[in-house]
C-alpha cells in the first residue's frame, strides 16, 4: 500500500453542530481524526495535525507552514501523496499557494466539507475518501494541486468557490472538473498543460486586492499608497477598464514602483486591453498596469506575494502572469 501524508487543518470539515442552538464551531478535538482511522483504509496514513483553525483565519504564514511541513516528508521519501482537510472559504488560496510553490510530481489534495461532521448530510467523511482515492491513484501524478469535492476533481489554478452553502459549490468556470470519482474508481478526462514553479522560503510582501465599481475614483488608490502595500490587484469591470476617475490614483501607484494587476470581476473570460477609451484596458496596459490571465482576484494576489519575494520589475512580473 501506498503511503499518505494527511493533514488536518480545521475548518467546517472538522466542526460539529450544536444541536440546541444550530451554531457551527470547533470543538476541542477534531472529530473527523478518530474516524480517519476507523474508516479510511485506502492506504497507508500518516496523520499530522499543525493546527485547527477555520479557513478565514488561515494566512500565508500557515500556507508556508504546509509547504515547508509537505517538503519535509518529501525529502525523506517517505510519502506518495498527500490529503489536506481545509475550511472552503480560503481552500482555493491555500490550494493555488502550494500549487505554485511544490516541487513534485506526487498528488496533492486539498478537500473541505459544506456540512459539518454532525449535520444530517455531512459530506466530509465522503469527500475525505474520494481525496485519498485521488491521492492513491497514478493517474492523480504530475497534474499538479488538485481540490477534490463531490465527486469532482479539479485544478488549483481553475477551482474557486461559487455558492455559499451547496455542496458542490466548487466549480471551475470555462474549463470543468479534469476528472470524477465513482465507487469504482478515479478517472482523468484531460490533464493540466502548463506547470510553474516559484522557489520561495519566507512570505514578507502585502498585497491588497480590491473590486473596482460604478463610479470608482482615485481615493481607495490613493489610501494604498499611502499605507505602503507592495503590490495592488483590481477585479476590474469586464475586459479590463476603470471609471476615468481612477486613472490618478493608477498613475501614482505605478509611479511609486508598486505592481498594479488587473483581473475582470466576471467570473467568465480574460482581463485584456481591449477597449482605447479613457479608462479602457489599453490605456491601462499602456502605463504599465500587468493583465493577469484567466485568475481570478484572490489566487491573483497569492501568485503577486509569491512573485514579488524574488522580483518587483514589472516585465518580469508581466510574463510570470502571462
Amino acid at each position: 500500500m501506498k503511503n499518505l501524508l494527511v493533514i488536518h487543518t480545521g475548518g467546517t470539515i472538522a466542526m460539529s453542530e450544536d444541536t440546541e442552538t444550530g451554531a457551527v464551531k470547533p470543538g476541542e478535538k477534531n472529530p473527523i481524526v478518530d474516524k480517519t482511522k476507523e474508516l479510511l483504509s485506502v492506504a497507508n496514513l500518516i496523520i499530522e495535525e499543525p493546527f485547527q483553525l477555520p479557513s478565514p483565519h488561515i494566512t500565508a504564514k500557515e500556507m508556508l507552514q504546509l509547504k515547508d511541513i509537505i517538503e519535509s516528508y518529501l525529502k525523506e521519501d517517505k510519502i506518495n501523496g498527500v490529503v489536506i482537510t481545509h475550511g472552503t472559504d480560503t481552500l482555493e488560496e491555500t490550494a493555488y499557494f502550494l500549487d505554485l510553490t511544490i516541487r513534485s510530481s506526487i498528488p496533492i489534495v486539498l478537500t473541505g466539507a459544506m456540512r459539518s461532521s454532525n449535520e444530517i448530510g455531512s459530506d466530509g467523511l465522503y469527500n475525505l475518501l474520494s481525496a485519498l482515492k485521488v491521492a492513491n491513484s497514478d493517474e492523480a501524478v504530475g497534474n499538479g494541486v488538485l481540490v477534490v469535492l463531490n465527486d469532482e476533481i479539479h485544478t488549483a489554478v481553475n477551482v474557486t468557490k461559487t455558492h455559499t452553502s451547496n455542496v458542490s459549490t466548487f466549480q471551475s468556470p470555462q474549463y470543468g472538473p479534469i476528472g470524477t470519482v465513482t465507487k469504482r474508481g478515479v478517472f482523468f478526462h484531460h490533464s493540466p498543460r502548463k506547470k510553474e514553479i516559484y522557489h520561495i522560503d519566507k512570505i514578507s510582501k502585502r498585497v491588497v486586492l480590491i473590486k473596482a465599481h460604478a463610479g470608482m475614483d482615485s481615493s481607495l488608490l490613493y489610501a494604498i499608497n499611502d499605507l505602503h502595500f507592495d503590490g495592488v490587484v483590481i477585479e476590474a469591470l469586464g475586459q479590463g477598464n476603470l471609471p476615468p476617475a481612477s486613472i490618478p490614483g493608477i498613475k501614482l501607484l505605478l509611479e511609486n514602483k508598486i505592481p498594479v494587476v488587473f483581473v475582470s470581476r466576471c467570473f467568465n473570460g480574460l482581463a485584456e486591453d481591449v477597449y482605447s477609451y479613457e479608462g479602457g484596458g489599453k490605456q491601462f496596459k499602456d502605463l504599465g498596469v500587468i493583465f493577469s490571465k484567466g485568475l481570478n482576484g484572490q489566487k491573483a494576489r497569492i501568485k503577486l506575494m509569491i512573485a514579488l519575494e524574488s522580483t518587483s520589475h514589472i516585465t518580469k512580473l508581466d510574463r510570470m502572469f502571462q
